[in-house]
């Protein structure tokens, strides 16, 4: 055998080990070590942005060494809770060094199969339950691998109008888009919220818009399998048969891939919107126009995406009337004109810090598990550093003073506090609704 030869046996030889052995190779080679680039078959080249042909041997794509090394520390990062087989993201480097060459085999044979999720319900700021879908710590570590892989595909296909969990844009861009439409003199919004969105979702229609930018077999295996891997509820288990449950890392994406017709829709009916998630504002000149688009666009939700816009929600108004902001307008004209919108506003404030003030951990996921932070422990400390208990007690002129002055901050408003508060706002009114929200 000549030398050659000798030098393609032994590179086949440390190939197939590192397969098998995920490279650990010992402590000193840091706890996510078995993510390595040696052993993963090479990626297919000149990969395009939506074309399926380019997507054969994505599955190699989503195991390549990087992309695990930085889903691993994302999971890690966003803490969270552990699944039905109660495995922590502290247990789940362990875990992987000792079957991670298992399930690496099951990934690229197509056959890996999800465990069902934990059900789970917490409180909505406004009343009621939000129920989520809690995965195993393997199956949201795979899950990260598999979203930072198409999410990079899949995102500058995507609507400029849409700001919702997508890298580089967020709440303060959509508002400050809002506010540019009513600067254009849009002064009527059409409100809509998706009755029950992430709950809702048709299955079969999202992995048709799916199979039209992934052709590997086995990654559309697999997110439908996510999708299909069913609920534990109270010790029972049921099956998911429609929705993207809420708390997986692909849930996101996916919805926004399914809104994408939404917005394809609006743009191609020239509308001026902004949607955040499964909220969509669109702004027109009238009321009557904003009537008239409410009950076209629901009609296209129902026919088009098999989805029921909650009229309850969903509303044609006027745009401050439908943010926060209100508070900073709160003088006796706009008293006059909009105290519901006012009192909810005001409400709502109250009631978010108070969750801030007596559960920070819960907030605090929440805001690493949505995209709002990076960091779990970062996110805990700011909210402890912030006093957030005052607020608790609504005292008017220093909640107005404090809000202005972020809204100031952001660049949502152009007076400062000082300027406002002598503006005349109506201290009377806000008294008497504090005690209102004590009562």
């Amino acid at each position: 055998m000549g030398e050659a030869s000798r030098r393609r046996v032994l590179v086949r030889g440390k190939r197939r080990k590192n397969q098998l052995e995920l490279a650990f190779g010992g402590e000193g080679r840091g706890e996510a070590s078995f993510i390595s680039n040696r052993g993963t078959e090479p990626l297919a080249a000149g990969r395009g942005t939506e074309s399926p042909e380019s997507t054969e041997r994505l599955m190699e794509e989503v195991l390549e060494g990087e992309n695990l090394k930085k889903a691993l520390q994302r999971v890690r990062a966003n803490k969270g809770s552990p699944g039905i087989d109660g495995m922590t993201v502290e247990q789940l480097p362990g875990y992987l060094k000792k079957h991670w060459p298992t399930h690496r085999e099951q990934l690229l044979e197509g056959i890996y199969r999800p465990q069902a999720m934990k059900r789970v319900e917490i409180a909505k700021p406004g009343g009621g339950k939000r129920k989520l879908s809690i995965p195993t710590v393997l199956d949201r570590f795979i899950q990260q691998a598999v979203l930072q892989v198409l999410q990079g595909r899949w995102d500058r296909s995507f609507s400029d109008f849409s700001f919702g969990f997508r890298p580089g844009r967020s709440a303060h861009q959509a508002v400050a888009l809002a506010q540019e439409y009513v600067a254009q003199g849009y002064g009527w919004v059409v409100d809509m919220d998706l009755e029950k969105f992430f709950d809702s979702v048709n299955h079969d229609m999202l992995m048709a818009r799916v199979a039209k930018r992934v052709s590997d077999k086995r990654v559309l295996k697999l997110i439908r399998a996510f999708l299909n891997a069913g609920v534990m509820e109270e010790g029972l288990e049921g099956p998911s048969l429609e929705g993207t449950p809420q708390g997986g890392p692909l849930s996101p994406l996916l919805s926004n891939l399914f809104l994408d017709d939404l917005d394809r829709e609006l743009q191609r009916r020239r509308h001026r919107f902004v949607r955040y998630a499964d909220d969509c504002n669109i702004v027109v000149g009238s009321e009557r126009a904003g009537k008239r688009v409410m009950e076209s666009v629901a009609r296209f939700v129902q026919d088009s995406l098999r989805l029921t816009v909650n009229a309850r929600k969903s509303a044609v108004d006027r745009p401050w009337s439908q943010y926060f902001c209100c508070l900073v307008g709160a003088n006796r004209e706009f008293v006059r004109k909009h105290p519901v919108a006012t009192k909810r506003a005001l409400r709502a404030i109250l009631m978010a810090n108070s969750i801030c003030a007596l559960e920070p951990d819960r907030v605090a996921r929440h805001l690493v598990d949505h995209g709002f932070a990076e960091r779990y422990d970062y996110a805990l400390q700011t909210l402890k550093d912030i006093p957030y208990s005052r607020w608790r007690d609504y005292h008017p002129e220093d909640t107005f003073r404090f809000y202005s002055l972020r809204l100031h901050e952001a660049g949502m408003i152009k007076a400062n506090p000082n300027k406002l508060i002598a503006q005349g706002t109506d201290w009377r009114f806000l008294n008497e609704l504090k005690k209102e929200l004590k009562g």
